[in-house]
């Protein structure tokens, strides 16, 4: 099915999307010890320049058998709590984007939640890639709207469990991580205060067969037959999603843009999810954004789903690339399709 520009991002705007008030309190990050650079991947048909070609990946994080999502972010969690100089019992709210859950049931929100020791509700947002958009959304709602002053947002995936390892195509281009914002309410008046000065989210389930795990849901159970065809593993149409995405971002940038009065210029970094460098590099020469404005390390960390744009905004908050006012272009795109961007003052 052919999908057009419009159909795909452009949503026509029925409310105003400014979330200002919400501040990011800490980041922090949750990240396997086991690094794991191209010429150690042990898949049989892998080209190691293959890889650094086509996606710009030269090493990513692997997490041990003994190492669950719950355990990726929960590292992430009291990293970040840390940073925060926030106590547990300060938590009301804990949301965890993943796709790759601990279990059906529970969630591992849940887990995370048990873990920390924290007494507050828990919840998991499963849009792939895009769950970090959710979820920032829908934790700052909360506390723009008065209902909690603190709310730990995360993005972790555990994406080595889901990728086939005989697929030399597939399986260099992910890797395990997460990372977590604590959102707290900022009281100064409008022109100076934190939080999102426009978001929007989508998705095209028309699209939904390019990105897909077939097998071990209540569509097709986990048979013989199925686990023989390896269908419990992540499908990929990648010339379909490249394609796609490439169309995305500068549509979402613009819409954005347009929803916060701002220009091009007027952004401070872009940090779009980080799925393979050509496209960040294409839709950045479309959009004509200097490649120093673009945050950029798919090459350490390849492609970590829900993990990539936490992971992104932790390390470009510690080194500096992100300073107090700053205007942040956030874009997320993946299985779903889904998608969702915002602007963040930070």
């Amino acid at each position: 099915m052919a999908i057009s520009l419009t159909e795909t991002a452009s949503i026509k705007k029925r409310n105003k999307t400014e979330t200002l008030g919400v501040k990011i309190l800490g980041t922090g990050i949750g990240i396997p010890s086991k690094c794991v650079p191209n010429h150690e991947l042990n898949v049989a048909g892998i080209d190691t320049e293959w890889i650094v070609q086509r996606t710009g990946i030269c090493s990513r994080f692997h997490a041990g058998d003994d190492q669950a999502t719950s355990d990726i972010a929960y590292l992430a969690a009291t990293d970040c709590l840390q940073a925060a100089h926030a106590d547990v019992s300060e938590i009301e709210l804990i949301l965890v984007a993943t796709m790759t859950a601990d279990h059906y049931t529970p969630s591992t929100s849940c887990i995370v939640q048990s873990k920390l020791g924290a007494v507050c509700g828990a919840i998991d947002v499963n849009a792939a890639c895009s769950g970090f958009m959710y979820a920032l959304t829908m934790g700052a709602q909360f506390v723009r709207n008065g209902c909690f002053r603190r709310v730990l947002v995360i993005g972790a995936d555990k994406m080595t469990m889901v990728v086939d390892p005989q697929d030399p195509k597939t399986y260099p281009l992910f890797g395990d991580g997460g990372a977590a914002v604590l959102l707290g309410p900022d009281d100064r008046d409008e022109e100076t205060a934190s939080g999102l000065l426009a978001f929007r989210l989508g998705s095209v389930g028309e699209l939904s067969h390019t990105l897909v795990i077939p097998a071990c849901g209540s569509r097709q159970p986990a048979t013989h037959a199925a686990l023989d065809a390896r269908d419990q593993f992540l499908k990929m149409e990648g010339r379909a999603v490249f394609k796609w995405a490439v169309r995305l971002i500068p549509q979402i940038v613009s819409d954005l843009l347009e929803d916060a009065h701002l220009e091009l210029d007027d952004i401070d970094l872009f940090v779009f999810h980080q799925a393979n460098r050509r496209i960040l590099d294409a839709a950045t020469e479309a959009l004509g954004v200097p490649q120093e404005k673009v945050f950029c390390n798919v090459d350490r960390f390849g492609n970590t789903s829900a993990g990539s744009i936490p992971i992104c905004l932790h390390e470009a908050h510690l080194s500096g690339a992100i300073k107090p006012g700053d205007k942040i272009l956030c874009c997320g795109f993946g299985s779903g399709l889904t998608w969702g961007g915002c602007i963040l003052r930070w």
